[in-house]
């Protein structure tokens, strides 16, 4: 069985029989995890085996883990700093910067990779334009050169750990102020301004080998009609052809209000899979995840099959190898310093 191209969550810290049932359907290609899915890293490792074993080849099992406000999984999991924590530091000492934000990428990716978690939706790669309030210090930086190297360096640490990057949220959400799960955001700069700055830190992220994409659900509105997401001028024109981007482009939660302008739940997974988008997410509304899987028509696409399968997390790690490893112990006293955290490392 292929990977589908549908990425939806579960309720609970285990699965039940429906859940089961919906994992393996056809359509299906992998699973986000939220905070409620986490008590300890046994138990979530329990419950991603389980998951994994489902399919052949596995599910991808994801997570929004970037640090920060937005981190999943906190109880014995390394607390990170927020992004622009990094971006702050760049501005006395660059070269702290970017080790530190490597660091930070492999403690980040180590700690998912030693549970089973295949990748993180993360970096991000906004700038950080001082209206955005659900961007804010999710952003490295303002200055798109200072956002590629830490962003840059962040990746490295994750590859490091086996695990790839998806930068997001293409091509920029940081200069709305509207936040697009709750609203419509519309940014009215032009595409050349747009181009010159937010897509910079992309460029450099492909030339090095960052996996995937998530687009904004951002209208920009003298560019073209449609949320980034749902737009082929964007995801194929610009992303595929101009920049020649070959990764994963994940569609952002179709339950957000950013998205309803597709209409209902089916049209919506249709617009933005024929935008150009290989996997949509459909995250916190169960019904609307069985109309998707019910309405949405199959689609045996080998190339977006071969880009997800890429996706799968590499160089396994135990809990407890990590733990002891004295790189971690390191890297993690070198986190909590930066994030605040006073609580006993052991």
């Amino acid at each position: 069985m292929s990977l589908g191209p549908v990425m939806l969550d579960i309720e609970g810290t285990t699965l039940d029989e429906a859940e089961r049932e919906m994992l393996q359907h056809p359509l299906v290609g992998g699973l986000i995890l939220f905070s409620r899915n986490y008590e300890t890293p046994a138990q979530l490792a329990a419950l991603i085996a389980e998951c994994h074993a489902l399919r052949s080849p596995p599910l991808l099992i994801a997570v929004d883990h970037e640090g920060g406000r937005v981190q999943r999984f906190r109880e014995g999991f390394t607390r990170l700093p927020a992004m622009r924590r990094f971006g702050e530091i760049y501005n006395r000492d660059k070269r702290r910067a970017r080790q530190l934000a490597e660091q930070c990428g492999w403690v980040l990716a180590s700690e998912l990779r030693a549970v089973g978690v295949d990748f993180s939706f993360a970096p991000v790669l906004d700038l950080d334009y001082g209206v955005s309030g659900v961007i804010g210090d999710r952003a490295f930086h303002r200055d798109a050169q200072v956002v590629a190297e830490l962003a840059n360096a962040t990746m490295q640490g994750m590859q490091r750990a086996g695990m790839a990057a998806i930068g997001k949220h293409f091509p920029g959400h940081g200069a709305v102020a509207a936040d697009s799960h709750a609203a419509i955001p519309h940014d009215g700069r032009r595409y050349e301004d747009i181009f010159a700055e937010d897509i910079l830190p992309y460029e450099r992220m492909m030339r090095n080998g960052m996996a995937g994409v998530m687009p904004a659900h951002v209208i920009y509105d003298r560019v073209d009609p449609h949320p980034a997401g749902f737009s082929p001028f964007w995801l194929k024109q610009v992303l595929r052809e101009r920049l020649g981007f070959q990764g994963v482009i994940f569609s952002d939660d179709l339950n957000m209000e950013g998205a309803s302008v597709a209409g209902g739940y089916v049209a919506r997974a249709e617009a933005a899979l024929q935008a150009g988008c290989d996997m949509v997410l459909i995250c916190n509304n169960r019904q609307a995840a069985l109309q998707i899987l019910h309405g949405l028509e199959p689609d045996h696409n080998p190339v977006r099959h071969a880009r997800l399968a890429r996706l799968h997390g590499r160089h396994p790690v135990t809990w407890e190898a990590l733990h002891h490893d004295s790189a971690w112990r390191q890297a993690v006293s070198a986190m909590r310093e930066l994030s605040g955290d006073t609580l006993p490392l052991f």
